[in-house]
């Protein structure tokens, strides 16, 4: 009897342990303000390097936390652009995803194979896409059919400072057909 309370004990204290470790490490992401606003960790990531302008990762004492909340406790990290709003892409006044776009736009059958294509590209201050670098592309074809789809695409909103569109840098990603897996071979860049 004895026995089986000890081993009862411990498996609360484990179960007891693992969930305040849970609750410890699942929480430690700095709060992010962007141009003064909150972002995701994730919103964060996809601005490209280039378009930030400073940041600044900020104490964490009580003014902090008093001025941005209990999220402050794990940090904050203040970012700067380089525009005061970012550019986006637009098809019949809705901001959508420009690589989801292209592929939805991009002829190719299963029997086609998986082919993938990542390449930068510039957005100039009136919203026009100009192919920068091919990072990666697996199959000319793809390559070739994305290009003309970007030609043909609607013109970005572009980023802005001070109310006039600056140059911004994008990078496109598409593998196809969408959810295919693409077994790593080596990398073939085709220029």
């Amino acid at each position: 009897m004895i026995k089986l309370r000890i081993a009862i004990f411990t498996l609360f204290a484990l179960m007891s342990l693992e969930n305040l470790s849970a609750q410890i490490f699942t929480h430690r992401l700095p709060l992010y303000i962007v141009n003064g606003e909150r972002m995701s960790e994730e919103e964060v990531k996809a601005i490209h390097p280039a378009d930030i302008l400073s940041n600044e990762l900020l104490n964490i004492d009580e003014a902090t936390i008093e001025k941005y909340g209990h999220e402050a406790a794990n940090g904050v990290i203040i970012i700067t652009l380089r525009y005061d709003t970012p550019a986006h892409f637009e098809v019949e006044g809705e901001q959508t995803n420009f690589s989801n776009y292209i592929a939805e736009r991009v002829k190719w059958r299963e029997l086609d194979g998986v082919a993938r294509v990542v390449m930068s590209f510039t957005v100039d201050g009136q919203g026009v896409v100009r192919e920068k670098d091919v990072l990666e592309a697996t199959d000319r074809r793809l390559l070739a059919r994305i290009r003309k789809e970007m030609e043909s695409a609607p013109r970005w909103v572009p980023a802005k400072k001070d109310g006039k569109g600056i140059e911004t840098d994008h990078i496109l990603r598409i593998t196809l057909p969408v959810g295919g897996k693409l077994y790593d071979r080596g990398v073939i860049l085709i220029r």
